[in-house]
């Protein structure tokens, strides 16, 4: 059976059904599980009843509920504190005793709401006995024991070994990638971390840098849906964390490694006539080197990657319908040669048993280097009306400094932290074109640099209590941005210069949150609040032609909420609500047109306001020895919603996307998580999403270049995807995986995109008594991954099919030191 057309090697419908079927079934003989445990660490106080004075050496036992089969006991030091570390999920018998006194019995639960917990000072009298139920918790490091999160491996995700972070983003479970942005449950609207920090290398709000960033270099992802009042406000659709690599083994120690591959390997679809050629055979290369040294209270650890690759960024091919008869045909491809490199180093020191200190510093050098060709023909592709020819040169540059001071009181789990995290950034980007047109030619050029610098300082407090825990904290950020636009145009210049200039963007964000937890045998509950005052001042160069400065401020409070109902031990019920913002980025309220596809020119929008989005969910999990099952019910309701409109100006062929507030969407779904281990070889997962999204009617002015409405009717579809993990571990310590993603057709702004498929598959072998490592892996391997999208306008439609890079075969070794 084929699964592939001939031709473009576009997808037909019938064939993708008969493959799914077939691929579906082999996946159920095997997949991809992720670990799961909850684990907490208890501390207390034992004093007399008599004089209130502490003792010591007065012994602590915990037993099992069900059995009274002794777990673990320990003795109070002279303090008269005790304290058990990473105490497994379940119900417990605590024992006191000691010589002279009368033995005291607390029931114990261990929970998952909290990581620590301090019990009440327990004290004992000479001949009576105190019964108390204490509730104890614990702290998913996997997936499941929150509802909230769920974390993932990148050691796991072989079909993506040796790619970057975007790419294994795109196999997680509730993930999706459109166009070079990451998707949680259908929105973009995404907050992307770097160790819990927001940073310039993946953008405040851009997710700018993750295709460059080498997933070898990052230990695991995080994805939380349901973010509390601790993260920052930004990101409605909810937060992903992404986790370097770092470890604390005594001496030194580290890993070194090596991946290579081709992209393209073959021509999707020919050039239009009279251009250059399209990348092929595209090679791959990505060295890296992570080292720790830990002597006695110092740990210090270094990570360094450097990534090359050549890539067919981008292979669109446009038609565009206007209503007075017109037909334009024309190819936007983009050879793209990239040098990534990042380093990141530090230390780790322990002052004395409460104080530590952390430092650390990161470097991120990205030279972009990109060759690009745009013809345009008419309809029928005998005239060509224009070739456009450019040359980008963009370097990206990142410094990073943060200091992190913890203290850690008596009890487990109760601390005060401070951080400070200072962030420059350098966008360096020159663009060259040559515009060839039937009767002339002109050359033409602009410069755009850009300086990002961001200050942010937080205090964080948290403390354990007898039912769970209470955490608050500040956050401080100061964040400027000034920028220069220099347009150099030449003969029959189509650029518009007068748009150039400076501008310069200014934010200043104080925020205060409080979040309590609470957890008992049966429930838990969560309830935070974050209030932040917001603002923000974009300065335009007075010269301007059509935009002025502008900016606003607002104190908005963010409040979220949890309740869960456990049911059983393997059946657990949650509520989640929580309001959360989109803050324009900086890049959309940019004033420069940007010309990196000729006819259709994206512009910033200094008007553009915050999208305040209100979050509702429905969670459920069920859990079994060998497997857990995760649904979830979810709706968003968005107000001020942020997109780009599309629209054309009298007498002028040029399309211009520019950023809008559209009004009210919505966004309604339902996701699923099945994780499966069938043997010690064989296990597998399949996530499944499926989502109404609804955009209202809406009506906006836009500006540039001169001003224009655009009015839209009422927008709904119901979209989904799946993704099935197959994995399986064979003799010889082999470990094969395969990946299956489908993504049903969506509603997008103004139009629609079509579904889109792929499979991956990966293995790899442990060697050299399990310090190496090899792998090899290929990515849609049958190259059936195409964005078809058709947008519509007023006066206007247009329909277009990306045939970018998403084909790469990989190979690769690591070695442990």
């Amino acid at each position: 059976m084929k699964c592939i057309s001939n031709g473009s090697n576009r997808m037909m419908l019938s064939s993708f059904s008969v493959c799914i079927a077939l691929l579906g079934t082999l996946l159920l003989w095997g997949g991809v599980s992720f670990g799961q445990t909850s684990v907490a660490s208890v501390s207390g106080m034992v004093r007399s009843k008599n004089d209130k004075k502490a003792m010591s050496f007065v012994s602590v036992t915990l037993r099992k509920e069900k059995d009274s089969v002794l777990v673990t006991a320990t003795v109070t030091n002279e303090e008269g504190r005790y304290s058990f570390s990473r105490v497994p999920s379940g119900a417990y018998l605590l024992e006191i005793s000691s010589v002279g006194f009368e033995s005291s019995w607390q029931k114990l639960f261990v929970g998952s709401a909290t990581e620590f917990l301090t019990l009440n000072p327990v004290e004992l009298l000479p001949y009576t006995a105190s019964l108390n139920e204490v509730v104890v918790s614990g702290k998913a490091s996997e997936v499941g024991a929150k509802l909230d999160r769920k974390s993932y491996a990148l050691k796991d995700n072989l079909t993506q070994s040796g790619g970057s972070v975007l790419q294994a983003m795109q196999n997680l479970p509730g993930i999706t990638v459109q166009e070079g942005r990451v998707q949680l449950r259908g929105s973009d609207k995404v907050t992307i971390l770097i160790d819990g920090k927001q940073t310039a290398i993946t953008g405040f709000g851009s997710q700018s840098g993750l295709e460059n960033i080498p997933a070898s270099a990052i230990e695991r992802i995080e994805i939380i849906n349901n973010p509390t009042a601790k993260y920052d406000a930004n990101g409605s659709a909810g937060i992903i964390n992404i986790i370097y690599k770092k470890t604390r083994k005594e001496g030194f120690n580290g890993k070194a490694s090596l991946a290579a591959g081709l992209g393209s390997l073959w021509v999707r679809k020919e050039n239009l006539p009279g251009i250059r050629p399209q990348y092929t055979m595209t090679p791959k290369i990505n060295p890296g080197l992570t080292m720790n040294y830990r002597r006695k209270k110092v740990n210090f650890f270094f990570q360094g990657d450097y990534l090359y690759t050549e890539t067919l960024n981008k292979n669109e091919f446009v038609t565009r319908y206007y209503d007075n008869g017109d037909t334009i045909q024309s190819q936007l491809k983009r050879n793209r040669n990239t040098h990534f490199i990042t380093i990141k180093s530090g230390a780790d020191i322990e002052i004395d048993d409460r104080n530590s200190l952390t430092i650390s510093g990161l470097f991120g050098s990205e030279k972009i280097i990109d060759r690009g060709d745009q013809p345009f023909y008419s309809g029928d592709l005998k005239d060509q009306l224009r070739l456009w020819q450019f040359l980008e040169d963009e370097l990206k540059t990142t410094y990073m400094a943060t200091a992190n001071y913890q203290h850690k009181f008596k009890a487990a789990g109760h601390s005060l932290s401070a951080g400070f995290n200072y962030t420059f950034h350098r966008e360096d980007e020159k663009y060259f074109y040559d515009n060839y047109l039937p009767g002339s030619k002109g050359t033409d050029a602009f410069k755009l640099l850009s300086d990002e610098q961001v200050f942010d300082f937080s205090v964080d407090y948290v403390r354990p209590l007898k039912y769970g825990r209470i955490e608050t904290g500040i956050k401080i950020r100061q964040r400027g941005i000034p920028t220069n636009m220099m347009f150099m145009p030449g003969q029959n210049s189509v650029i518009d210069s007068s748009a150039g200039g400076k501008a310069t963007y200014n934010e200043f964000i104080p925020a205060i949150y409080g979040n309590y937890v609470f957890e008992a045998r049966k429930w838990d509950a969560e309830l935070g609040l974050r209030l932040e005052y917001v603002k923000i001042r974009y300065d335009v160069n007075p010269g301007h032609p059509v935009y002025s400065s502008s900016g606003y401020s607002y104190t908005q409070p963010f409040p979220n909420f949890r309740l869960g109902y456990k049911i059983d031990d393997h059946h657990k019920l949650s509520f989640f609500f929580n309001r959360r913002v989109d803050r324009p980025n900086e890049v959309d309220i940019r004033i420069f047109p940007k010309y990196d596809d000729a006819e259709i020119i994206k512009v910033g929008n200094p008007a553009l306001r915050p999208q305040f989005t209100n979050s509702l969910e429905i969670g459920f999990k069920k859990s079994w020895s060998k497997g857990s099952l995760f649904g979830g019910l979810y709706h968003r309701f968005a107000n001020g919603t942020i997109t780009r409109i599309s629209t054309i100006v009298s007498g002028s062929p040029l399309i211009y996307a520019i950023f809008q507030n559209a009004g009210k969407s919505y966004n309604t779904g339902f996701e699923v998580l099945w994780s499966e281990t069938i043997s010690k070889a064989v296990s597998f997962s399949v996530n499944g999403n499926i989502y109404r999204n609804t955009i209202d009617s809406f009506s906006v002015l836009n500006l540039y270049p001169t001003p224009h409405i655009f009015s839209a009717d009422k927008q709904s579809a119901i979209s989904g995807n799946i993704k099935l993990n197959a994995s399986f571990h064979l003799a010889g310590n082999v470990d094969l995986q395969a990946t299956i993603v489908y993504l049903a057709p969506d509603v997008i702004p103004q139009g629609k995109i079509e579904q889109r498929f792929s499979v991956d598959v990966g293995a790899k072998k442990s060697i050299q008594k399990g310090k190496g490592e090899v792998f090899m892996n290929a990515t849609d391997l049958f190259n059936t991954m195409v964005i078809d999208k058709r947008i519509q306008g007023n006066g206007f439609y247009y329909v277009s099919a990306d045939y970018y890079e998403t084909q790469v075969i990989r190979i690769g070794y690591s070695y442990k030191f």
